[in-house]
């Protein structure tokens, strides 16, 4: 009850503090956004800067791949799906059949190693997605491979991505201080930062983006959209 009470209470109060400081945090920088994919799993995007070129991973498929398929229906997109749960892996295996060329999936996780991980199971059995660093505080899990975006990268012969999107509970941090660390940037990151996180370790996450050279341009409940500012300027 007590672990439920601290969950509810972040929550709200970080729904609070950034509905009052999202004025000051966030800069359209002038492009047309607009909210791609379903409501559930939907991300907004800069629609007119989206190139048919475009390289984009896609962490955490859970059953939503509307994102995923609308940038390749829209632009053309190459888009790679990552997401080692066994439901997530189940949901694509049962309309594969259907999934365009350039939709990718791969069944292993981000984060900033490669080997194997444990992934936690949420507390209500109707949830998908599973947690490295165990958000939920449960004890059942599976085990399941994870890699890093450079090893990634390496493994397919990318040289840059030009969308990110991390939707990866609670290892987003890890995985986007690995990239600082790499010296990767992305275009675009779509970060979710899952709840729960105490206001100030959501605060200096923000921070770090925009100290690395990102936009903060929308922010949708803890759905947050970045753009890289040094190609923007080129892309405008």
């Amino acid at each position: 009850m007590i672990k439920l009470v601290k969950f509810k209470f972040l929550y709200w109060f970080n729904r609070l503090w950034l509905f009052l400081l999202a004025p000051f945090l966030v800069r359209t920088a002038g492009v047309r956004l607009e909210k791609i994919g379903s409501n559930y799993g939907g991300w907004v995007l800069p629609v007119d800067l989206i190139q048919n070129d475009w390289i984009c991973y896609c962490a955490g498929v859970g059953e939503d791949i509307t994102f995923d398929l609308e940038l390749i229906k829209r632009w053309q997109c190459q888009v790679y799906s990552f997401d080692p749960t066994p439901r997530a892996i189940s949901y694509i295996e049962k309309q594969k059949s259907h999934l365009p060329a350039k939709f990718r999936f791969y069944a292993f996780g981000l984060w900033s190693a490669d080997g194997a991980v444990k992934f936690y199971a949420p507390r209500n059995p109707r949830n998908v997605s599973h947690s490295i660093v165990n958000l939920r505080q449960t004890e059942e899990y599976f085990s399941g491979a994870v890699k890093t975006v450079s090893s990634v990268m390496k493994q397919f012969g990318h040289t840059k991505i030009d969308l990110l999107k991390l939707d990866i509970e609670g290892a987003e941090h890890a995985v986007l201080e690995n990239l600082g660390q790499a010296q990767i940037f992305p275009t675009t990151l779509c970060i979710e930062y899952d709840q729960p996180i105490t206001p100030m370790r959501l605060f200096k996450a923000i921070k770090y983006l925009q100290n690395a050279g990102y936009l903060l341009v929308n922010i949708d409940r803890f759905n947050f959209t970045f753009l890289l500012q040094s190609r923007l300027l080129t892309l405008v």
